[in-house]
């Protein structure tokens, strides 16, 4: 029988399935097997589920001498070394369809958050109490209608992100690797632009596209520069697509006007500057987090496990 490690710990009722199928082995501890325990039982598996910061580098797909699929827990595989897993003929695939709608959700209330200062009345109201300053003219945020949304990476959540601007009545400019075709660009009513027009033109720059070699730090310093003071940065996608420390520096120096952040760039936490800062929403890394979504992810981990071995299932395999 086919042998299954699955490397974290998630709902065991969902895994039913490939448990009929395989031999299934999942970790006893709460925060899953370490790399060092993965490495020693690798050569005995054909199949690993990995989450998404659970490395899957060079030194472990060698020790993986019957190893035929890895399924990523998550949309983003950066922390599979894709490219030495496809020359070993190694599949590897990921989460994207139950991720979507979620991950756009949370970047959309991230906006609105940021816009109308909603966390920072909430804070103040529950510290300062009746002696808040309350007024017409008091707490005072921007709209989100009529504005420019910029979406840096038109992929999935990207298309996603953008409906949902479209039915708040904001433009959607955007910049991918490469546009789309005229019919979804005017299906998904967005206009295509270089990296330089979106930063100068969006009142909100959204960042959804995936962390590469290329795409580390592709909002630094100088872009940050290139924005609107009255701009607002939101990034639900990986934490080191952002310079933080040049982040941080642009909001003191008022650079831009604020920032929403779901994902950091030096692991579960934002440096602590952005934790004292009114004008930031800092969410920790929730933007799957539902329950409806864990389940359809592990759904789809098992799916694309079984797909790929023995072909039952469509797979969602990473290029």
């Amino acid at each position: 029988m086919k042998k299954i490690l699955v490397t974290y710990k998630m709902f065991r009722d969902d895994f039913k399935e490939l448990e009929s199928l395989y031999d299934v082995t999942f970790p006893t501890e709460k925060k899953g097997f370490t790399y060092d325990e993965v490495c020693e039982m690798i050569p005995a598996y054909d199949a690993i589920c990995s989450m998404f910061d659970f490395p899957i580098d060079k030194n472990l797909l060698d020790k993986a001498t019957k190893l035929k699929v890895v399924s990523n827990y998550a949309v983003g595989y950066n922390n599979i070394d894709v490219a030495y897993a496809t020359e070993k003929g190694i599949i590897v695939t990921n989460t994207p369809d139950p991720v979507t709608a979620p991950t756009a959700n949370l970047a959309l209330g991230l906006m609105l958050d940021a816009a109308r200062r909603i966390t920072e009345c909430d804070r103040k109201l529950r510290t300062q109490g009746t002696s808040m300053r309350i007024g017409v003219l008091e707490n005072l945020g921007v709209s989100i209608t009529n504005q420019t949304v910029g979406i840096f990476g038109m992929g999935r959540i990207g298309k996603a992100l953008a409906k949902r601007a479209n039915a708040c009545g904001m433009k959607v400019i955007y910049h991918n690797r490469r546009p789309l075709n005229i019919e979804e660009e005017t299906t998904l009513h967005v206009t295509y632009v270089s990296k330089e027009a979106l930063l100068a033109t969006a009142d909100f720059v959204s960042i959804n596209a995936p962390l590469t070699p290329e795409t580390h730090h592709t909002i630094g310093e100088a872009e940050l520069k290139q924005m609107k003071p009255s701009a607002i940065l939101i990034n639900t996608a990986r934490g080191p697509l952002v310079d933080e420390h040049a982040l941080v520096q642009a909001l003191q120096d008022k650079t831009i006007r604020g920032a929403g952040l779901d994902v950091f760039e030096f692991g579960n936490y934002p440096l602590p500057e952005l934790m004292e800062m009114d004008n930031v929403v800092l969410t920790p890394h929730i933007g799957t987090q539902t329950m409806d979504t864990r389940i359809e992810m592990v759904h789809a981990v098992c799916h694309n496990v079984i797909g790929a071995l023995d072909g039952t299932y469509p797979i969602t395999q990473v290029i």
